[in-house]
């Protein structure tokens, strides 16, 4: 009998599994599907290296750093290159670098002069008082529309296909809430973070956009070889969790079962009611209520770019475009390894809360649509080498206001039932780094309650 149970091997799961594992507590992953990974996956044709899923992710906390640092050489962080610093913005039928310094929002065109002035003036700006307002509303009040409709925008579009006058910003941007709370401004706040005395600890959060040398899904088979696939059960459908009689956690699937003490479910809301069919219909009903953006993802290759789409980390596109494009990156320009020489590999997405209809495109449109942007967007006026399609209905979950009454139902849920834990990206944070982060720190209570029993 294992220690813990762990449902979904995506990276929260795997992660979560790799450090137990690494403490030595007996471990055992329960996955749906016939491989590890989750939504990330990497693939190869043609010359061409590009991934299904996630394609990039952000040293923004040390686990990150520390996952790879134990990893060793099974599994080599690449840095990207210095384009990844460089991202551009559409406005008026052109692409504009988004500025990244106080210089650079003042001179650039993306922002009215009327705005530029109330950048300056941030700093002196009063603090919100309203804990749910939305992205867009504390954008607008600190800092001007155009940098809403050109900054906040296409990035709350480009990270969360999402629309930022519904996500709550100490859920969905809580660094940037906290600035402002903090320090009572953004510009202080950024100022006040670069002055502060780092821990050795705290530096190894770099800030740096990362990959994986050979695609993102070598992260994910290091750590399942090192959990040994003995411990993960794969193609294990139709898993429910009940109690024993003993009081042990069951969770039973097509073919077999396992038994624990602990089990830590990492799915997404819209699978936790099939799983926990005992749960409380009211509880449910609130998780539920998490709504997820659909994202259609467009591999896109070219054997020959011409130069095009080398310098930069990708587009973005502000709603204001009207188009069904949410943005487009450029994995070749900042990674080795991506394109054949000359090439060039681009990952488009379209879709998200802006335009929910394109995942139920077919493939002939999409492909039409993509090709169309090609020229629009990059000049290019000729059919991609390569176009692969993927479709992620439940891609990323929204952090609206509906947010706190959630997480309380699953305070409540986790309460009624001693030794399960909701985990997965419908809290604390959607990224990479997050789900990496939220499974060490989980890993770490675990191992600290089971040596204390």
């Amino acid at each position: 009998m294992s220690e813990v149970i762990v449902i979904g091997a995506g990276l929260t799961g795997l992660a979560l599994a790799y450090r137990l594992k690494s403490a030595g507590v007996d471990v055992v992953i329960v996955e749906q599907a016939d491989r590890v990974g989750g939504q990330i996956a990497s693939h190869r044709e043609g010359g061409f290296l590009f991934e299904s899923g996630p394609n990039t992710g952000v040293v923004s906390c040390a686990e990150v750093a520390e996952l790879f640092a134990d990893l060793g050489p099974s599994c080599t962080m690449e840095e990207a290159s210095h384009s990844a610093k460089r991202r551009l913005i559409w406005r008026n039928g052109r692409l504009y670098p988004l500025p990244s310094s106080l210089l650079g929002g003042i001179t650039t065109p993306l922002f009215t002069m009327g705005d530029k002035l109330r950048l300056l003036l941030e700093p002196w700006r009063p603090k919100g008082v309203d804990a749910d307002e939305s992205v867009a509303d504390m954008v607008v009040r600190r800092m001007g529309r155009s940098f809403l409709d050109y900054a906040v925008d296409p990035f709350i579009g480009g990270i969360y296909a999402g629309d930022p006058s519904r996500l709550v910003t100490r859920y969905a941007l809580p660094k940037l809430y906290n600035l402002e709370q903090t320090y009572g401004s953004f510009i202080r706040g950024a100022i006040a973070k670069r002055k502060s005395v780092r821990s050795e600890r705290d530096k190894l959060a770099t800030g740096r956009v990362y990959s994986v040398r050979g695609g993102l899904e070598v992260l994910c088979r290091a750590m399942a070889d090192h959990i040994g696939y003995d411990n993960i059960i794969m193609s294990a459908r139709n898993a429910v969790v009940t109690r024993t009689d003993g009081g042990l956690w069951r969770v039973r699937y097509d073919g077999g079962a396992v038994e624990a003490p602990r089990v830590v479910s990492t799915v997404g809301s819209y699978a936790l009611r099939s799983l926990l069919p005992w749960a409380h219909d009211d509880v449910m009903r609130r998780i539920e209520r998490l709504e997820y953006a659909p994202v259609v993802q467009v591999s896109v290759g070219l054997s020959d770019a011409c130069g095009c789409c080398d310098d930069a980390f990708g587009a973005l596109m502000p709603s204001l475009r009207g188009s069904q494009t949410l943005g487009v990156l450029f994995p070749s320009a900042c990674f080795n390894d991506r394109a054949p020489e000359n090439g060039a590999m681009l990952s488009f997405f379209l879709g998200g809360m802006r335009a929910k209809e394109c995942i139920d495109w077919d493939d002939e449109r999409i492909e039409a649509f993509v090709t169309k942007e090609l020229s629009a967007l990059f000049g290019i006026d000729r059919r991609p080498d390569l176009v692969r399609i993927w479709r992620h209905r439940h891609a990323i979950p929204q952090y609206d206001a509906s947010t706190g009454d959630r997480l309380e139902a699953v305070r409540q849920l986790e309460d009624s039932a001693p030794g399960l834990t909701i985990a997965g990206n419908m809290r604390d944070g959607i990224g990479m780094p997050d789900r990496i982060k939220q499974a060490s720190q989980l890993a770490a209570r675990i191992v600290m309650e089971t040596n204390r029993s």
